[in-house]
């Protein structure tokens, strides 16, 4: 049968412009296709109207920061200590514990500057309970405006107590709810080598120590350093909650931490000697904490 060149291109035409508009009715949305809900978010500014800090509160992590800062930058002899729970998941508990280091910490406040660890974010491998900030309940709830809630009633309780307190900085958004309760900052060896983590340190107002990977490797903590020490221009959020362009100047008080790695520990003279000519050979500050968990501990807590 003889069909027309013209009338056999319109159908062809008819047909994939019909397959196209089946394909868009299918995808319904060009966006968050993978996103189920959005939920909002409290303002930074407003959680710490409703927690402010005291005097007395900004006395305490000031003078933590002051006194890590000395000890990071070898103008003080003391070893800097930061003690404490994994993880933050008992408030009561974490408040218990801080009078008791306190005891500890004015008996040793010759030889020692001791920051308590309150870690409220739990970097996973894969899946897992991520932390009283973004599910307080622990029960997949997730009710994160309620854990930045108990997270900055924790560390004005600690400060209270007189324990300047640490944390680890998992995300970009939560350090403008806690970040002026905090003494010292930890980035984790997972995040080391992130782009964003390094950004984020490049303004936080306290000193951060940067871990080797999880391999061991120190290198990228060195370059972490490195760039954290740079001034940055990247996209964050204001205390207000919106979104804005942020340029940091960048964080002279930075350090390396020896965490080990896959191949066991890395605390030994051999260790701490190739990582402090590597830091002098880079220009960079060669003073090192020692993590004694992890992979230097092999995860046996009673080492």
């Amino acid at each position: 049968m003889y069909t027309p060149k013209g009338i056999s291109s319109i159908s062809r035409n008819e047909s994939q412009q019909s397959i196209y508009s089946d394909r868009v009715s299918e995808l319904k949305d060009l966006d968050d296709v993978n996103i189920a809900r959005y939920m909002p978010l409290i303002p930074p500014q407003i959680l710490m109207e409703d927690f402010p800090v005291t005097e007395k509160v900004a006395e305490v992590i000031i003078k933590g920061r002051l006194e890590a800062m000395d000890i990071i930058n070898g103008r003080s002899d003391k070893l800097l200590v930061v003690v404490g729970p994994c993880s933050i998941h008992d408030p009561k508990a974490a408040i218990e514990y801080a009078q008791l280091l306190k005891e500890y910490a004015d008996s040793a406040e010759n030889e020692l500057c001791i920051i308590m660890r309150v870690y409220f974010e739990k970097p996973r491998t894969t899946v897992g309970w991520k932390g009283l900030i973004n599910d307080p309940n622990m029960d997949k709830t997730y009710k994160i405006n309620k854990g930045l809630k108990i997270g900055r009633e924790v560390l004005l309780s600690v400060a209270k107590v007189g324990l300047p307190a640490a944390v680890e900085f998992l995300d970009m958004i939560s350090p403008q709810f806690i970040g002026d309760l905090i003494s010292w900052g930890a980035i984790g060896a997972r995040t080391t080598e992130s782009q964003v983590h390094r950004e984020l340190s490049s303004g936080i107002s306290a000193p951060i120590g940067f871990k080797n990977g999880t391999d061991g490797n120190f290198d990228i903590a060195i370059d972490a350093i490195k760039s954290s020490q740079s001034s940055h221009v990247f996209l964050s959020v204001t205390k207000q909650g919106l979104t804005s362009i942020v340029e940091t100047l960048g964080n002279k008080n930075c350090h390396l931490i020896l965490r080990g790695g896959k191949n066991g520990p890395n605390y030994e003279e051999e260790h701490v000697n190739k990582v402090t000519s590597q830091l002098i050979a880079a220009k960079l500050n060669p003073r090192i904490m020692i993590d004694c968990s992890h992979g230097n501990s092999s995860k046996k807590f009673e080492r």
